[in-house]
């Protein structure tokens, strides 16, 4: 990894910087000059049925706003990859220099992707890593971590014994591939002795609740839960345990240990009451801020390096491009009001 290299000159909306060396270089990219001179950017929103990107979409809106960029209309792609590359030929009509998206079904954009690069449009891919296809920059935080962090804290919370059921994303995301292999990986490692029960999910809510329903009548003694998307999981495990009288507070005994992902303010409620333990903190408002940080420094003609940046995170290189690894911690009821947690502060 090369060693952190000068830092860029902070843009008009002072933006925070990357330590990260950007050097600029000429795409021959037109500017709208009903805005300021700005590169115009296309963002798709992924999905509106999840309270993690809801927040999101509100942190996208905010910061473009605060920042005067010049975007076109916002699109939403609703978890569907067909609408998504008909978002994106309206970008490219429209004129966009860069776009912004969080592909779902991280296979099936490659050859979207393709298009892009050969009309010279940089692509900044939010919390997902596409298979195949260029992209300039994808944000991101450590999804093996989230498993690793998840069935660590799980693993004691059980003594290293007992039944753990796991509302599996689709396993057609790098997400779910990365919080399902890691989660696997540490239990057959760090805890032998526990058995879990995978259940596949799609990133639906109502399969998850029918799913884990079907788990609990077949196992009453399952111990654990390990809810790898808290925005679509949470609502309808907190209704069907409420439903079977097994939502016991933590602490007393017949409690479920439940550890989620995300750290929206709805897990955050809930660990407060003692409905479940824990989650892993997805960092929405970092990945609006840095979506259009890296898709108006792409529009501009930026390049970067891997390296260490100076927002506690570092870019790696991928095989088709660069990943900037936001940092994302595990929140209790320990560090469940810390004011610099996102899900404290969204809407506010």
């Amino acid at each position: 990894m090369k060693p952190r290299s000068s830092r860029i000159a902070a843009t008009a909306a002072a933006v925070v910087v990357l330590a990260g060396a950007a050097t600029a270089c000429n795409r021959g990219s037109t500017t709208d000059s009903a805005a300021g001179g700005k590169p115009a950017l296309g963002i798709d929103l992924p999905r509106a049925d999840s309270d993690f990107w809801n927040s999101y979409a509100q942190y996208i809106k905010q910061d473009a706003s605060a920042q005067g960029l010049n975007t076109l209309p916002v699109s939403n792609s609703q978890n569907d990859v067909t609408k998504l590359v008909a978002n994106v030929q309206v970008f490219q009509n429209t004129g966009a220099k860069a776009v912004v998206m969080a592909p779902q079904d991280t296979g099936a954009i490659a050859s979207t992707l393709d298009q892009l690069t050969a009309k010279k449009i940089p692509v900044v891919s939010i919390d997902t890593r596409p298979d195949k296809g260029n992209v300039y920059m994808v944000v991101r935080a450590d999804n093996k971590a989230y498993g690793t962090k998840a069935c660590e804290f799980l693993g004691q919370q059980l003594g290293g014994k007992g039944k753990v059921a796991e509302l599996q994303g689709a396993l057609s995301s790098v997400n779910g591939r990365d919080r399902s292999e890691a989660f696997a990986a540490c239990m057959k490692e760090k805890f032998p002795d526990i058995l879990v029960i995978e259940l596949a999910t799609d990133w639906k809510g109502d399969v998850a609740s029918a799913k884990l329903q079907s788990t609990l009548a077949a196992n009453p003694d399952l111990g654990g839960v390990y809810l790898q998307a808290g925005g679509v999981f949470l609502q309808p495990t907190i209704a069907l345990l409420q439903q079977k009288g097994l939502l016991k507070p933590a602490g007393e005994p017949g409690h479920i240990a439940i550890v989620s992902n995300d750290g929206i303010p709805q897990e955050f409620d809930a660990i407060r009451k003692g409905d479940i333990d824990a989650t892993v903190s997805q960092p929405a408002d970092l990945y609006a801020k840095y979506a259009l940080f890296y898709a108006q420094a792409a529009a501009e003609g930026k390049t970067f390096q891997p390296g260490a940046t100076d927002h506690q995170s570092t870019i790696i290189s991928l095989p088709n491009g660069l990943e900037d690894q936001l940092p994302a911690p595990l929140v209790t009821k320990e560090n469940v009001d810390d004011k610099s947690l996102w899900g404290n502060g969204v809407g506010k």
